[in-house]
C-alpha cells in the first residue's frame, strides 16, 4: 500500500468510529434513559398495550409453535450456548483481545439484566393467557438483551479486530443476526411475556454496553516513545 493511502484511510476510520459512537452508545442511553424517567414517574407507555394488542391479534396455531421455537433459541437453548462456542473457538484460536471482549461483553451484560430487573421490579404484563409463564421481572427483556448483545458481538468481531472477514462474510452475518434479534423480540411481545417497553429497554442498554466494551477494548493507541526521543 503506498504511504500516501495511510493518511487517507484515517479520517474514514474516525468517521467510522464516531458514528458507532454514536449509534451504538449515545443514541441506546438515550431511549434507555427516556424509559427510565417514564418508569419513574409511574407512566404507562402509551404504546405498550396497542402493540400487544396488535401482535396478539395475528395468533394462530402455526405462530404459535414458530415463536415458542424462536424464544427457546433467543436464550437457553441458541443463545447461551452460541456464546459459550464463540467464547471458546476465540480462545482455541488465541484471538486474546476478541476473547477479553466477547467475555466481559457476554458475562456483563448478562450482570446488567439482573441488576437492572431488581432495580425497577416491573411485573410482566398478562394480556392475555400465556402459552409460556415466566416469574421473573419484566424490564428489561432478558431475551431481547442476550440476543442483542450476542448480534452486535459477532458483528463487531466480523468487522473489526483479527477476525475481520471479508465483504461476502460481513453483511450476510450482520443482516441475518439483526432479523434474529427483530424475531425474538417479536416472539417475546407474541407470547405475552414483555412489553414493547422491555424490548426496547434491553436493545439499548445491550447496544450501549457491548458497543463500549468493544471502543474500550479495540481503542486506538501509540506505544510510548523511546527514552530520549525528541530531544536533541
Amino acid at each position: 500500500m503506498a504511504p500516501g493511502n495511510h493518511g487517507s484511510q484515517a479520517p474514514r476510520r474516525q468517521g467510522g468510529r464516531i458514528a458507532l459512537v454514536l449509534a451504538g452508545i449515545v443514541l441506546p442511553l438515550g431511549g434507555f434513559a427516556a424509559l427510565v424517567d417514564g418508569l419513574h414517574d409511574g407512566q404507562a407507555f402509551a404504546f405498550d398495550i396497542p402493540i400487544l394488542r396488535a401482535v396478539h391479534a395475528l395468533s394462530n396455531s402455526t405462530l404459535d409453535h414458530a415463536f415458542l421455537v424462536v424464544t427457546a433459541l433467543g436464550y437457553g437453548w441458541g443463545v447461551l450456548p452460541a456464546d459459550g462456542i464463540l467464547l471458546l473457538w476465540l480462545a482455541w484460536t488465541g484471538r486474546a483481545r476478541e476473547a477479553v471482549f466477547a467475555s466481559v461483553a457476554i458475562v456483563g451484560a448478562l450482570a446488567l439484566d439482573l441488576a437492572i430487573k431488581h432495580a425497577f421490579a416491573r411485573g410482566r404484563p398478562s394480556p392475555w393467557a400465556a402459552l409460556v409463564h415466566e416469574s421473573s421481572y419484566s424490564f428489561p427483556s432478558g431475551h431481547a438483551m442476550a440476543s442483542m448483545t450476542l448480534a452486535w458481538v459477532v458483528a463487531l468481531l466480523c468487522w473489526s479486530g483479527s477476525t475481520r472477514v471479508g465483504w461476502t462474510i460481513r453483511w450476510p452475518a450482520t443482516l441475518a443476526a439483526a432479523a434474529f434479534v427483530l424475531l425474538v423480540g417479536v416472539s417475546r411481545l407474541y407470547l405475552g411475556l414483555h412489553y414493547p417497553s422491555d424490548i426496547l429497554a434491553g436493545w439499548t442498554v445491550a447496544s450501549a454496553w457491548v458497543v463500549s466494551v468493544h471502543a474500550i477494548t479495540f481503542r486506538p493507541w501509540r506505544a510510548p516513545p523511546p527514552p530520549g526521543a525528541g530531544t536533541g
